[in-house]
């Protein structure tokens, strides 16, 4: 591989093989990233519902526990 591209000029190196990978592989790329950013979303929203519910049952019981006492 190195041989073929030793003879290259130096835009064919940096400028049209990395532009012809784009355009091949761009479409995969961007559903990689689209999937990761997706799974990223669902997993902070996945956290946000758990310390939400963690807060009101922790709400919850500190409420009940001091109307308890009460009585």
């Amino acid at each position: 591989m190195r041989e073929i591209f030793a003879g290259m000029p130096w835009w064919v190196k940096w400028v049209a093989v990395p532009v012809i990978a784009l355009v091949v592989f761009g479409g995969l790329i961007a559903s990689v990233v689209g999937f990761v950013v997706g799974l990223l979303f669902k997993l902070l929203v996945f956290a946000a519902l758990v310390g939400g519910l963690i807060y009101v049952v922790r709400k919850f019981m500190s409420s009940s526990s001091s109307s308890r006492s009460d009585w």
